[in-house]
C-alpha cells in the first residue's frame, strides 16, 4: 500500500512538474523548463523503480529527497510570497500536496525496510534454492 502511495505521489509530483515545463521549453533564457523536464523523468524513474524493485531502503531514500528537494526548492523560490505564489496557481498546490504525502509515505518505506544487505542475502537464497531444484 505504501509502496502504491509512494509511487502514485512521485508521478504527480512529476506530472506537475512535466505541465508547468512543457509550454515554457521555448523559452532559451529560463533553465527552469529543461531542469523540470529532467527531474520530471527521473522522479518517474523512480517511481517505477519504487514498484518494481525489492525494498531497497536506498531507493526510498532516494524518493524522499528528491520530492524534499522540490519541496525546499519551491519554498526557496517563492520565499517572500509563499502563499500568494500557492494561491496564484493551482497546479502548485497539487504538486505541493502530493510531495508532503509523498516524503511521508518514501520516510515511512524507507523506515519500515530492512537494511539492503538483507535484502540482498535473501534475494541471493531465492536464487540458490531456485537453482538446487
Amino acid at each position: 500500500m505504501l509502496r502504491a502511495v509512494a509511487a502514485q505521489t512521485a508521478t504527480l509530483s512529476a506530472t506537475v512538474h512535466l505541465l508547468w515545463a512543457w509550454p515554457r521549453l521555448g523559452d532559451p533564457a529560463d533553465a527552469r523548463p529543461y531542469v523540470f523536464l529532467l527531474a520530471g523523468v527521473f522522479t518517474v524513474a523512480v517511481a517505477v523503480a519504487t514498484l518494481r524493485a525489492d525494498e531497497y531502503r536506498r531507493l526510498y531514500a532516494l524518493g524522499a529527497g528528491t520530492l524534499g528537494a522540490f519541496l525546499v526548492g519551491y519554498v526557496g523560490w517563492h520565499s517572500g510570497s509563499l502563499i500568494n505564489a500557492l494561491a496564484a496557481e493551482p497546479l502548485a498546490i497539487v504538486g505541493k500536496g502530493a510531495e508532503i504525502v509523498g516524503v511521508v509515505a518514501f520516510l515511512a518505506l524507507y523506515r519500515l525496510a530492512p537494511p539492503t544487505s538483507v535484502v540482498l542475502e535473501r534475494r541471493d537464497g531465492e536464487r540458490a534454492e531456485g537453482d538446487s531444484a
